[in-house]
């Protein structure tokens, strides 16, 4: 088992730019934040404190257990006689209801606070209408626990302020409920023992025991665990209250601390801000901690399939070495339906499966292909439906990422996305609700904000700069040339997007303009002396080349070249303290020598054998100049012998083999209207045209997947590598562009694909809904 690999200090926005007030705020809220890291904590639970306030002590049942539980109801009590969320939430008035009748249950079970029980029946009183109103998010069982306290209240003689008629009503709706054949008779039977505290003496209270964890818990909830110590009297149930009682102060007896999942949680949602670089730190402990329970099997991660599945996606994707078994049994859709999750048909946590099905690296990951493909299906009727989707997972999050899975999502896309449309992501609403505290939504946002809007700056300016360089180079004057620097420069800021890869962001840009232009030079702009005489030049590549006779597009494009390559290799040779420019130049010939062979093709109109032609078309796709140079700016030194090395070919060949079967299928019909073979008719071609034109790129798509599934599996492989993360993230950020481009079409060609996500990345300013007071 290999150990991850430090990561680097957290990065700071330091770059050229002179705006040192902007970076001061970044700084100060970074800190800000990182500080806060230390104190992530659950809000507490009214609704589970009030079922422990009412266990009775093992040596009297005339006495509380836990007689603090009553202190903290009395003195957390709301103004209007609620208890539940500070700052009232409406949205949740069911779970403020619920949990303000547990409450007044609990002090009127132990006779005290009667002042605050008189309040909180008033309560119930003159917001019952909402009970009724199916529109508001219930919490999970309400339909089964509310009815079943209600009738528990009136058994120990409350006045409960409603009509006798309606609470007939609600306990025909609870026996209804109960009685109501859905799904499979065990996810049924989990989905009762999980609101078994709202069922009292009609359950099994004996057989919901075999649900209780190692920890004394029956589903890690307080108020199904006190239930039961009520019927059982079990003594590791009493033990399971009794140390979370004893990790905090009297004054705050349901302050639980933050499990597995709500930090996974907000790693996830810093990830998807695009604020993640400021605190790998941080990261990287709450994933140190994470991997070794993992490695235990402890029940907070294996015996919830939500985070499990989150453990899996974020371990797996940053560095650790993690199984997919935990989840293959979850291929068949009737396993996950004889779950509670399956039971109650939660999209949340579908959505957490769908995303952790996509990281597949090994061929035989064949679970992971079924739970795609089942929960992808999931999703979709989800979101035509509109079921389930409550309060922390909208129509939006699905929909975004059923468009865009992981291989094809953009990071800066994602993080614009996600800022718009931030919620109040910090709330989980199970049978009653919680918030995470000490890193505060606005907080998060703002600072994600600031940090995009800053970059978005820079990018403009970038751009700014690089059509000037374009117009300097002449590179505008070449009629044959796609002008795409826009595009170019875009696949660069929507990856590279932070300060600190501005180089890295104008090589990759640079050389993705100049194999633009030199792709349509041996496609359709020079002749076939133009194109020996350019790589000819290529090949010498002498300071005095001006002085011989050459075209004038050749002059152009041989002239730009040069000065990039030799400016860009300066950069990089005082980078990696060692002389690269001549590599650069390497990789630039290899280039053109692929492009020669193609032209050579088209002019003999030979027919090459497939393979003949996967082995050039490869290096013919162009991605060399581009990712390549690139890798010498993100950071790690790369010596000779590991930009020499098979592992560095194997991650070009394979991002470079995507790319080449992605443009081939969407570019079939325009280039065959130009008389070019492409891999689609070449593959025709060779089988005498017994197989179709669908078939064919059946078969290719196979091809892509197992090439992206070998390039994911390299990429996060850490054992044995010889190429640092930072450098074979690249290769994985340029496979997302590509399935982007061509996702729909040949996007890079197509003068209207991309626009929108290229607007929205470099000029569209964000506009984010965010809380009152988050914007500055």
């Amino acid at each position: 088992m290999y150990s991850v690999t430090a990561v680097a200090p957290k990065s700071r926005y330091k770059t050229h730019r002179s705006d040192n007030k902007t970076y001061m705020c970044l700084d100060e809220s970074i800190a800000r934040i990182s500080m806060q890291f230390q104190k992530i904590q659950l809000s507490a639970s009214s609704y589970d404190t009030a079922w422990v306030a009412m266990v009775p002590s093992p040596t009297s049942s005339n006495h509380a257990c836990f007689p603090q539980c009553l202190d903290w109801i009395i003195k957390h009590q709301h103004s209007d006689g609620s208890w539940g969320l500070d700052n009232f939430k409406p949205f949740l008035i069911k779970d403020y209801l619920s949990s303000t009748l547990a409450c007044i249950i609990a002090l009127e079970r132990w006779k005290v606070g009667q002042e605050q029980v008189i309040k909180g029946l008033n309560f119930i009183g003159s917001n019952f209408s909402s009970i009724l109103d199916k529109r508001l998010q219930s919490p999970i069982g309400f339909d089964i626990i509310f009815p079943g306290m209600l009738e528990y209240a009136i058994n120990i003689g409350l006045d409960v302020p409603i009509e006798h008629h309606e609470i007939d009503n609600m306990l025909r709706w609870r026996n209804a409920e109960l009685h109501r054949e859905q799904g499979s008779c065990n996810a049924r039977e989990t989905y009762l023992a999980y609101v078994a505290e709202g069922l009292g003496n009609l359950h099994d209270w004996k057989k919901t025991m075999k649900y209780q964890r190692k920890n004394g818990s029956l589903f890690n909830s307080p108020a199904t665990t006190a239930a039961a110590m009520m019927h059982c009297n079990d003594s590791k149930a009493h033990e399971y209250l009794h140390s979370l009682l004893l990790k905090f102060d009297s004054s705050v007896p349901t302050l639980y601390p933050a499990d597995v999942h709500t930090h996974l949680h907000l790693i996830d949602i810093i990830e998807k801000l695009g604020i993640a670089d400021h605190f790998r730190h941080e990261i990287k402990s709450i994933l140190d901690k994470t991997y070794r329970s993992w490695l235990l099997e402890e029940e907070e991660i294996h015996s919830d399939i939500a985070t499990c599945a989150m453990a899996f996606r974020l371990l797996r994707l940053n560095g650790y070495d993690v199984s997919s078994d935990c989840l293959s049994r979850l291929g068949d859709v009737h396993y996950f339906s004889n779950t509670l999750q399956g039971h109650l048909k939660d999209v949340n946590t579908v959505l957490k499966l769908y995303k952790a099905s996509q990281i597949k690296i090994y061929p035989y990951e064949q679970g992971l292909d079924k739970l795609a493909s089942w929960s992808r299906m999931f999703l979709k009727e989800a979101l035509i439906t509109n079921q389930n989707l409550g309060h922390q997972i909208g129509l939006q999050e699905v929909d975004y990422d059923l468009k865009f899975p992981i291989w094809s999502s953009l990071e800066r896309l994602e993080h614009k996305n996600t800022i718009e449309n931030f919620t109040l992501d910090n709330l989980q609403v199970l049978k009653t609700s919680y918030e995470c505290y000490s890193i505060k939504d606005n907080d998060l946002v703002r600072l994600a904000l600031d940090c995009f809007r800053t970059s978005q700056r820079t990018y403009q300016e970038e751009l700014q700069m690089l059509d000037n360089w374009v117009k300097d180079n002449k590179l505008d004057q070449l009629e044959f040339a796609r002008q795409k620097h826009t595009y170019c420069y875009f696949s660069a800021a929507a990856t590279l997007f932070s300060p600190q890869m501005s180089d890295a962001r104008i090589s990759w840009a640079k050389n993705s303009i100049l194999t633009t232009v030199v792709d349509d030079f041996f496609d359709i702009g020079g002749s076939r002396e133009e194109l020996h005489d350019l790589i000819s030049l290529v090949e010498k590549w002498d300071a005095n080349w001006e002085k011989e006779t050459h075209s004038e597009q050749v002059k152009i494009i041989f002239s730009a070249l040069f000065n990039a390559i030799n400016e860009l290799g300066t950069k990089a040779s005082a980078l990696q303290k060692r002389t690269v420019t001549h590599h650069l130049v390497e990789i630039w010939l290899r280039l053109m020598k692929s492009m020669m062979q193609e032209a050579d093709w088209l002019l003999t109109k030979e027919v090459p054998f497939l393979d003949e032609y996967m082995k050039n078309g490869f290096v013919s796709f162009a991605l060399g100049p581009i990712i390549l140079p690139a890798l010498y700016f993100v950071g790690p030194e790369l010596p000779e012998s590991t930009v020499r090395h098979i592992e560095y070919e194997n991650l070009f060949e394979l991002v470079s083999t995507c790319g080449r079967l992605l443009n081939d299928m969407q570019g079939f019909q325009r280039e065959g209207k130009e008389g070019k073979l492409n891999g689609v008719s070449l593959r025709i071609l060779h089988s005498h045209c017994s197989i179709s034109e669908e078939d064919v790129k059946q078969e290719m798509q196979q091809e892509i997947d197992s090439a992206r599934t070998e390039l994911l599996r390299m990429v996060l492989q850490q054992d044995g590598s010889v190429v640092p993360r930072p450098c074979k993230d690249l290769f994985w950020k340029m496979c997302k562009i590509l399935h982007l481009f061509y996702m729909n079409t040949d996007g890079f060609t197509s003068p209207k694909e991309m626009v929108s996500a290229v607007n929205a990345v470099i000029q569209e300013p964000i506009k984010p809904k965010l809380n009152s007071g988050a914007e500055r």
